[in-house]
């Protein structure tokens, strides 16, 4: 058997009966403050659990459609952990908290008192966060008037998603319609999708407290991901560190807490408070971005707002505002994009300037009340939390925000989007801060490139407009530099970056990667073409047969770099120097020229010389010391100290204490040595 884990929210006015009606579903008074039982209505959230038969009609459903060595793999219990939120005006904002992640809503709707203010603005933040499904109890129906409450209640849904819902007469204290109840939040749960593991979880908390011997505890609706038993996590906006001792969920020990459960976590090392963790934090991993006080969004008004009350306002750019997200509530400045204000029933991109950084997610839904925290005034979307109060409306950043609040939840759609802004993005932290998992965002790359849509190239996503201009911005600057210094195999790479003002490790490792592919070549610390073969200029011949003939002078005994340039300089230097600079580089990129050292370079035929006069003499001596070998080289002791550095660094010889070996014939007289201790 499978067990279907979902959250239930209740929702209605004041005093509509919603805590006594979970308490007759679930045996549990969700009302745990002294101060609620005393007033008889809930202040803050409380919890209760449910546990529910999936429908048999769901079932033969299931089982028709599987084989029947499955049909034990389907689930058959629902496990729905209720949130019971407070109807009274003044504590709405206890109420968002608590609907922040649901899969399904109960309005609750009382028999003698009928639609109420406190109904109409639940239902509009039900909207606002994208609650899809709900189911009306009239509750306290032993009271009468049943029918015409329900009309009532039909006619106020008719225009709404919820139009369809079912409306189930009920009375906590008869016990009328409960089962009834029971059998329509089952067959509606039926129909509902398992909450997502994206692997991002996040658990937004809303209680943290400390008890004695086992300290610190948060409680919370996990979404988007798993936590387990001794996993490390992260507390959002404070970024602090922390690891999971233990999970509960419905006083129940887990090892792994799934995503839409009601999980307690113990989190030992943290203290409660503004300087550890409070309500309106959230546990989350890390690598899935960070805190952020400026967000980009789409407000949407609802129409339904009565034109006769504060709410209905026109929302005007520069309003402040307070933004609910999760369990948080934080102030904020509205910046509206192109427009002057929003009525009731209008939509307009915005930005968000926070007060204090929230974690937000592109996809995230919050509602929005007024400065005096009193009226309900809009919802929205959060369509990019990399925010920037200076690039809020150019063109680039204009088009993704507008192409993102029309198909928000289309993860093609938000990918397309940051490409044709940004040019391109690492794949690997592409939207990490979405709503989408990395199988969804690399299917969808996967399917833009087959489309033509992107290009990827290693771990780059690109935009092929973009793309194209970089390779051929790449190109150009290399057949630059063939033209200008021909002498050169190509463009030394950090000036190829400089010039392509590319920031990106991986994306110049991408660029290189797309010229070596398509008729370049890399040396070393450049890049140039294939058919790109080194000469030099007719000015620049010169100034090579002057260092040639300035080094076969005395071959084995040349003048420093410095020396002999300056010594084959021209008076008045300029553009002769940098011709002997230029010619220089030239023959040792070719090889004519060997560097032994900053200040000794060599012809390439008096390196093979002394090389050869070096093995000469310790395969005929067995070793030779610095000394002996300037002697017989007959060249100075400023030469012949690099010239055995370079032996060594070539493998040629090998220094012990202040003799030289030859490296091949010390490498085996190691092995003999070894061999001759393993005999003994």
């Amino acid at each position: 058997m499978i067990v279907k884990h979902f959250i239930l929210a209740t929702a209605g006015h004041v005093d509509h009966g919603k805590s006594t009606l979970v308490k007759a579903l679930t045996g549990t008074n969700p009302d745990r403050l002294p101060e609620e039982k005393a007033r008889g209505i809930t202040i803050d959230l409380g919890f209760a659990h449910l546990e529910l038969s999936a429908p048999p009609s769901s079932l033969n459903k299931r089982q028709s459609n599987a084989s029947a060595a499955r049909t034990s793999d389907q689930p058959s219990t629902f496990s729905v952990g209720i949130v019971d939120v407070p109807g009274h005006e003044d504590f709405v904002r206890n109420m968002i908290a608590g609907i922040g992640s649901i899969d399904l809503a109960l309005l609750v709707v009382a028999a003698d008192d009928g639609w109420m203010p406190q109904t109409e603005e639940h239902l509009q933040i039900l909207s606002y966060l994208g609650v899809r499904r709900i189911a009306v109890a009239l509750t306290k129906s032993d009271l009468g008037k049943i029918d015409n409450v329900a009309s009532q209640i039909r006619e106020k849904l008719r225009e709404t998603t919820f139009a369809n819902a079912q409306i189930i007469a009920t009375s906590a204290r008869t016990g009328f319609g409960l089962e009834d109840l029971k059998e329509v939040l089952a067959s509606e749960f039926a129909t509902v999708s398992t909450p997502r593991d994206i692997g991002k979880p996040r658990l937004f908390v809303d209680r943290a407290f400390t008890l004695h011997g086992i300290g610190t505890v948060v409680t919370g609706t996990l979404a988007g991901g798993q936590f387990q038993r001794g996993q490390n996590v992260v507390i959002q906006p404070q970024n602090l560190s922390a690891r999971v001792r233990t999970i509960q969920s419905h006083n129940r020990d887990l090892e792994i807490a799934q995503p839409g459960t009601r999980t307690a976590i113990n989190l030992p090392d943290v203290p409660v408070g503004s300087d550890g963790i409070k309500r309106g934090d959230v546990i989350t991993i890390a690598n899935v971005g960070a805190a952020a006080d400026i967000v980009n969004v789409v407000l949407e008004r609802s129409a339904r707002l009565n034109r006769k009350t504060p709410a209905a306002r026109p929302l005007k750019n520069g309003s402040l505002v307070h933004i609910h997200l999760g369990t948080t509530r934080v102030p904020a400045k509205i910046t509206l994009l192109d427009q002057d204000v929003v009525q009731p029933g209008q939509r307009a991109v915005a930005q968000l300037c926070l007060d204090s950084p929230i974690l937000a997610f592109v996809g995230d839904r919050f509602v929005v009340r007024d400065s005096s925290a009193q009226n309900t005034i809009a919802g929205g979307v959060v369509l990019d939390v990399d925010g920037d109060r200076q690039n809020f409306r150019n063109a680039g950043q204009t088009e993704l925000l507008r192409t993102r609040a029309a198909a928000i939840d289309e993860v093609d759609v938000c990918i397309q989007s940051q490409l044709t802004r940004d040019g391109f993005a690492q794949t690997n932290t592409l939207l990490v801060t979405s709503h989408f998992s990395a199988d969804e965002i690399a299917n969808a790359l996967s399917r833009s490139q087959n489309a033509g849509g992107i290009v990827l190239r290693g771990k780059i996503a690109a935009n092929p407009a973009y793309w194209r201009d970089l390779v051929a911005r790449a190109s150009a600057l290399i057949d630059r530099a063939h033209e200008k210094h021909p002498e050169q195999r190509g463009l030394d790479f950090t000036e190829l970056r400089v010039e392509l003002n590319i920031e990106s490790d991986e994306l110049f490792a991408a660029v290189v990667s797309e010229m070596t592919a398509n008729g370049f070549a890399r040396a070393e610390t450049n890049i140039g073409r294939n058919s790109h073969r080194p000469s030099l200029p007719a000015e620049i011949l010169p100034a090579a047969e002057k260092i040639r003939a300035a080094l076969a002078g005395k071959p084995f005994d040349p003048p420093s770099r410095k020396d002999f340039l300056l010594a084959t300089a021209s008076p008045s230097g300029g553009g002769q120097d940098r011709h002997l600079h230029q010619a220089l580089r030239f023959l040792i990129e070719q090889g004519e020229i060997v560097e032994i050292g900053d200040e000794i370079v060599l012809l390439r035929d008096a390196v093979d010389q002394m090389q050869n006069l070096v093995s000469e003499f310790i395969s005929t001596n067995g070793s030779a010391t610095a000394s002996q070998l300037r002697q017989s080289l007959g060249t100075s002791r400023r030469i012949i100290i690099p010239f055995l550095e370079y032996l060594d660094r070539t493998g040629v010889t090998r220094r012990v204490g202040d003799e030289r070996v030859l490296a091949q014939k010390a490498a085996v007289a190691k092995l003999d040595d070894a061999a001759i201790g393993r005999r003994s």
